[in-house]
């Protein structure tokens, strides 16, 4: 098939311009990233956003991988000698792989059946006659049936016979795709799944008791509960079943197959129907039927999993601000370190305020040296165990001194995964993976996205279900969000760490190294232009990454932009034009409002382009992630017991779900803000009013201490 025709395809598929997927299909096949084109290619693509973008990315792989599967099929069924202009055809025309394997089902060679084992035994002459339907009842039954017996292969009685061809004719009806879709969509658009509690788990009250006795319809059960079903059958808590009108079934495909109820062998064309339905059809299209809603599940969750992801990336850094990192705990104490306004470690030491130890006076002491020595601005404290009980000793002490620095709860997701990895022990040898933890978690609250990027994103905790859903496109999407936050803040040329860079559109870990090791070896970069002095940093390196790079301070002002150094031309000839250097324009308002875009259109450059151009001047390097703040918990609420209804609380949203938010609320237990209690007026989507890391106040609605479950309302909302 043509490219033109995936084209097509892709363009039905999304509803966009053809030309735009056009170009874009090129530019992907060229290597260009995602972000690049979307940033940098606007008038190429007419304006396709990062979305559009990968969307096209990901139908091309689809049809790409579709074309590939039918080469195998057409060879398969051509070997056969079985391949007609017809099929063919249709084969080539098919855009759906589940289509296609439904047409390629009665030509897949297959393993030892009862219907390969009744051809052998010379009977698929009776099936023919039988599903031709040619002989009336008036016809000798035994006589004509007499004709396929064969004794030899074991065939000695009419029923024997009869039997072997039913299974041919069974397994023919299984096979057909026609029959199979319209069964397929039967399924889809009247069957319920239908979910109860295991005999091991009936008389016990888990967190699946809603789904002990449940039926919704397959069309409208949302995605998060069909995950529930899932893990609870993964736990043997529960089973689940398609529930349908089988009867309905077997009359639909039976009124598809027979031509009237007055054959000869209309009986056994029914036995074969109803063989069909019950050995093949409804077995296997009820698993690949719930596969395909968990695939849909699956993405919606993924895709949740992804917003939220990128959401607590972009989470509003502290900033270059000296910081003093706690990892909480009891038994084994605080682990408390201070890093510098560049997150570089400066000391360490062990607190035990809590108990059983409540060495309080030694722990206020520690605490006052680090914060007078190193004029401490911020005191981030992990929100594990212990965290209130730390925060609130934390808190007294400064109060009771009269000092500034505020505490601020962050979220040590992951941290742990990150203090034991192979980075870890690279970047601080010489530390205990607890005092890593800590200094982790300094950094979090002083740039979360380049602190984050260290850790495997299925790691940082703003995710339902994630060990169930597709391993594979889970980290593909968390991948491409990952990558998406990293481009759109950008990075210092000068500070960024290799897992920073490596995200960045077109370097990728090796040349990352090679970035950072150049750095360690000539000093700061000076300008751009000295990356190409990197090891395997060519011009389309260049060109995809150059972009997302900052150099503050360096030789051209406009290295610590997003301007695209391609473009750098075009400012210096608006800037000759105001008589001004490029230095003179940047930042300067009134000549910015001076620059008449159309003047610099180019054949390559459109407005689109100048536009964005022009938006970058007004305020270049500027970080576009959202200003910093922070949750003020209760020092009065601490645990669960302490919670009472119609509370209003400080809270921190930790997780988005289709289903609603859970919010942090200082107590070691998230409550639940359900979708109906978003907002006054009606949700569809909870990310469209919520997001990862948002403060705001909600109002207790009920607490179960028994199974730690906490309801809550968005107060003001």
């Amino acid at each position: 098939m043509s490219g033109e025709k995936i084209i097509d395809w892709i363009s039905a598929d999304l509803s966009l311009p053809e030309a735009g997927i056009r170009n874009t299909v090129v530019m992907l096949s060229d290597g260009d990233t995602v972000p690049f084109i979307s940033r940098y290619r606007k008038e190429k693509t007419g304006n396709f956003t990062e979305i559009n973008v990968r969307d096209i990315a990901d139908k091309l792989q689809y049809y790409i991988e579709l074309e590939t599967r039918k080469e195998t099929v057409l060879k398969s069924i051509e070997d056969q000698k079985k391949l007609t202009s017809e099929l063919k055809k249709q084969i080539e025309e098919c855009k759906e792989k589940t289509k296609l394997e439904d047409i390629y089902l009665p030509y897949k060679p297959k393993r030892q059946t009862k219907a390969t084992i009744a051809k052998a035994n010379g009977l698929e002459p009776l099936a023919i006659e039988i599903m031709d339907q040619k002989l009336s009842m008036k016809e000798d039954r035994v006589k004509v049936i007499n004709k396929y017996l064969n004794p030899e292969k074991g065939i000695d009685t009419l029923d024997k016979a009869v039997s072997g061809a039913i299974d041919i004719i069974a397994e023919q009806l299984s096979d057909n795709a026609d029959i199979r879709e319209m069964l397929r969509n039967f399924i889809a658009s009247t069957g319920s799944i239908r979910s109860k509690a295991t005999k091991a788990a009936e008389n016990l009250k888990t967190k699946y008791d809603m789904y002990y006795d449940y039926n919704e319809p397959l069309k409208t059960i949302p995605g998060h509960r069909l995950l529930a079903i899932r893990r609870g059958s993964k736990e043997q808590v529960l089973s689940w079943k398609i529930i349908i009108d089988d009867e309905n079934a077997v009359d639909m495909i039976l009124a598809k197959v027979a031509k009237n109820n007055r054959s000869l062998f209309y009986p056994e064309l029914f036995t074969s129907v109803k063989t069909a339905y019950d050995r093949h059809l409804y077995p296997s299209l009820q698993v690949e039927i719930f596969l395909a809603k968990m695939e849909d599940a699956d993405k919606d969750a993924i895709n949740v999993f992804a917003t939220n992801a990128k959401n607590l990336l972009l989470a509003p850094p502290a900033g270059h601000k000296i910081i003093m990192g706690i990892d909480p705990g009891f038994r084994t104490g605080c682990k408390v370190v201070v890093v510098d306004t560049n997150g570089n470690f400066k000391e360490y030491h062990a607190i035990f305020p809590n108990e059983p130890a409540l060495r309080v006076k030694e722990a206020e002491d520690i605490l006052i040296d680090l914060i007078e020595e190193y004029y401490v601005e911020l005191i981030a404290v992990g929100n594990g165990t212990a965290s209130k009980e730390t925060v609130n000793f934390v808190k007294a002490v400064l109060k009771k001194h009269n000092l500034t620095p505020k505490v601020v709860t962050v979220s040590e997701a992951g941290a742990s995964v990150y203090s034991a990895s192979p980075l870890a022990s690279q970047e601080f040898p010489d530390l205990d993976v607890t005092v890593r933890g800590a200094i982790s978690i300094a950094r979090r609250l002083q740039d979360p996205l380049a602190e984050l990027v260290k850790i495997d994103p299925k790691s940082i905790g703003v995710g339902q279900y994630q060990h169930d859903v597709n391993q594979i496109r889970l980290k593909k999407q968390l991948d491409d969000t990952v990558e998406s936050a990293v481009n759109y803040v950008g990075a210092n040329l000068n500070s960024a760490s290799t897992e920073l860079l490596s995200y960045i559109s077109g370097i990728g870990r090796i040349v990352a190294k090679n970035i950072v090791q150049y750095r360690a070896k000539n000093g700061s970069f000076k300008d751009k232009k000295e990356l190409m002095n990197i090891p395997l940093f060519g011009e389309k390196t260049f060109t995809q990454c150059s972009g997302f790079l900052r150099v503050a301070g360096g030789i051209n002002p406009l290295d610590n932009s997003a301007v695209h150094p391609e473009n750098y031309p075009i400012v210096e000839k608006m800037a000759a034009d105001l008589s001004v250097d490029v230095s003179g324009l940047i930042g300067n308002e009134e000549l910015i409002k001076k620059i008449d875009p159309k003047k610099y259109v180019t054949s390559d450059v459109g407005l689109l382009t100048l536009n964005d151009i022009i938006q970058e001047l007004k305020k270049p390097g500027v970080d576009p992630r959202k200003d910093f703040s922070t949750a003020q918990f209760s020092d009065e609420i601490n645990t669960l017991e302490d919670l009472k209804e119609n509370m209003v609380l400080d809270g921190t949203v930790t997780n988005v779900t289709n289903f609603g938010a859970f919010v942090d609320i200082g107590v070691h237990q998230d409550g639940l803000v359900h979708i109906s209690k978003l907002s006054s007026k009606f949700v569809s989507n909870p990310h469209e009013v919520i997001s990862v890391g948002e403060t705001l106040k909600v109002k207790v609605l009920k607490v179960d201490a028994e199974l730690k479950r906490i309801s809550l309302e968005v107060v003001g909302a």
